[in-house]
């Protein structure tokens, strides 16, 4: 199936570079942004305090409703408020990691991680943080005594109570971002666009794929598939995990000092086993720089991550749609929501490019070969588990040949169509070995007839066009 991947010439610049991991890495965390709230709370007492000091030291009259009473009374004022604030943020979260532990149940266990993912929930913990640590340095800087009485931060008490009334806000909004969060469709559609991003990165569109560069001058890429194979120094992993990031810009740029070609043998979701072989290098006598090279480019981690693996998000999908079907939940609904995103994936990815995983250099010299998931492959993980569980369950099986038939309307080439067509077929042969209903299966069989109609008729309009 030619078709599914573009032509040997058409390779990836080595120049391309997705986001980074270890932006991946901040934003999967509940310290980066409220650390910044935090900061940015010091930097405003240390703006208000000026201005108090300096109103303080030379007797400047403030308006009255800057005026907050006697030093005692900022202190009740301050401490009410850094009680009330650091006690709601122990309740709410508590609250909220139980609802999601308990959702997750029914979803997955990366619902826990989508939540920690989430931009809202790291603002609110940040400005409830903030607003505590701002009103604790407030009520520090209070002192009785002194030349001219005890100093009290007027400016800074009423930024304080001002704060107070942003945090109400934000609680509110907490209480509905959560509740529309933990709900099954909003989750769905959030893993959904997650793929969406990860296929833009991935694979580009027609109009900014890479252009065809030269041949690589004296060394055909067969002629380097046998050196690698014959010749070359595998590269063995020093540690086990889930493969989260490749470094491929990096990896071209040391083959190129080296003289080198890199074969990998995993892509970004894969898991590798320490004293596996990672990589294969040629020539051998490149084989001691590569490995450190592939030491410092490959990011092991407990788990998957969307960065550079567009099949975590169908995998992701994949999961909810067989928990739903599952005796013990027993919701067709969800999962038929699934199949929905899915096909809005599939088809997206249908309309772009799976090029080759090969990468050259400046003088375009091929460097790095890449393992890239195949048009199959992807098709197969998304529609496979879910086809296996939906037996004898005719709305599923329809919904499937449904969405086969919707993803068939962006295919370019006749290989795709041929990967759906067998889907297609797996499909019916469950419905007619599980489904008892006459009229049911009537009902399927009409659905993949009108599949097979869709693609005799993409087939027939493209080799009308090829002629």
């Amino acid at each position: 199936m030619t078709d599914q991947l573009a032509p040997r010439g058409q390779t990836r610049d080595s120049t391309t570079r997705l986001p980074s991991w270890r932006w991946e890495a901040a934003r999967t965390t509940l310290w980066l942004v409220p650390t910044l709230l935090v900061l940015a709370a010091v930097v405003l007492f240390a703006g208000t305090f000026a201005f108090d000091h300096n109103a303080y030291v030379n007797h400047v009259e403030l308006p009255a409703w800057l005026r907050t009473g006697s030093a005692d009374a900022g202190r009740q004022v301050l401490i009410a408020i850094a009680a009330a604030v650091i006690t709601v943020v122990g309740v709410v979260f508590s609250i909220t990691i139980l609802a999601l532990t308990l959702a997750s149940q029914q979803f997955g266990p990366r619902m826990m991680r989508y939540f920690v993912r989430d931009v809202g929930s790291q603002v609110t913990l940040g400005v409830f943080v903030a607003t505590f640590v701002y009103a604790v340095l407030a009520l520090g800087s209070i002192t009785s005594g002194g030349p001219n009485g005890g100093f009290v931060p007027h400016l800074s008490i009423t930024v304080a109570e001002a704060l107070l009334l942003v945090d109400l806000g934000v609680l509110i909004y907490f209480i509905h971002h959560i509740a529309k969060m933990i709900q099954l469709p909003e989750v769905i559609a959030s893993i959904a666009r997650d793929l969406a991003q990860a296929i833009d990165a991935e694979f580009p569109t027609p109009a900014t794929a890479p252009a065809a560069p030269v041949e690589d001058a004296g060394r055909p890429m067969e002629w380097l598939l046998e050196a690698l194979d014959r010749s070359g120094e595998e590269v063995t992993a020093s540690s086990s995990g889930y493969l989260q990031h490749v470094g491929y810009a990096q990896l071209v740029e040391i083959a190129a000092h080296n003289d080198a070609v890199i074969r990998l043998n995993h892509r970004p979701g894969h898991f590798v086993v320490e004293g596996r072989p990672l990589a294969t290098v040629w020539p051998r006598t490149a084989a001691p720089q590569i490995a450190a090279a592939l030491e410092r480019g490959h990011v092991l981690g407990p788990h998957r991550t969307l960065l550079q693996d567009p099949v975590f998000a169908i995998d992701q999908l994949v999961e909810i749609a067989i928990r739903a079907l599952s005796p013990a939940v027993n919701d067709t609904f969800t999962a038929l929501t699934c199949i929905d995103w899915l096909s809005a994936g599939l088809s997206e990815l249908s309309r772009r490019s799976l090029v080759e995983g090969i990468y050259r250099d400046r003088d375009q010299r091929v460097r790095l070969i890449s393992s890239d998931p195949s048009y199959e492959r992807m098709v197969n993980r998304a529609f496979d588990k879910i086809r296996q569980a939906a037996a004898g369950m005719p709305a599923v099986i329809i919904r499937l040949l449904d969405a086969l038939n919707a993803v068939t309307s962006s295919t370019s080439g006749h290989g795709q169509r041929a990967v759906l067509r067998r889907q297609g077929e797996m499909i019916l042969a469950v419905a007619e070995s599980s489904v008892r209903e006459p009229k049911d299966l009537h009902d399927i069989h009409l659905r993949h007839q009108r599949l097979l109609s869709s693609i005799a008729a993409m087939d027939e309009e493209q080799a009308t066009a090829g002629s």
